[in-house]
């Protein structure tokens, strides 16, 4: 696998955690709306007759804001070797 196969991972993981953020943060804005099913954030479907749960909700944030700082580290990483080879190339 190469530096850029790495980065463009790490990027792809980033945009998914977004995504499941933004589910969860929907889920969180219609705790109380009558009739709302939950989105499951895993698969981006609706969980049919699924309330929406705040302590559900908090953790799936918490899991989806590790998982992007986790990607965001790999991508700093793939950036920084980048950085150093074109430091050796010009040396």
């Amino acid at each position: 696998m190469n530096i850029s196969s790495i980065m463009n991972t790490a990027s792809s993981g980033m945009r998914s955690q977004t995504n499941r953020f933004a589910a969860t943060a929907n889920n969180v804005a219609n705790l109380n709306t009558p009739g709302y099913s939950r989105i499951d954030p895993s698969t981006m479907t609706a969980d049919e007759g699924q309330p929406a749960d705040p302590a559900t909700e908090m953790t799936d944030m918490m899991q989806s804001a590790q998982g992007y700082k986790a990607n965001a580290i790999v991508f700093e990483t793939g950036a920084d070797l980048w950085q150093l080879l074109a430091t050796i190339k010009r040396d």
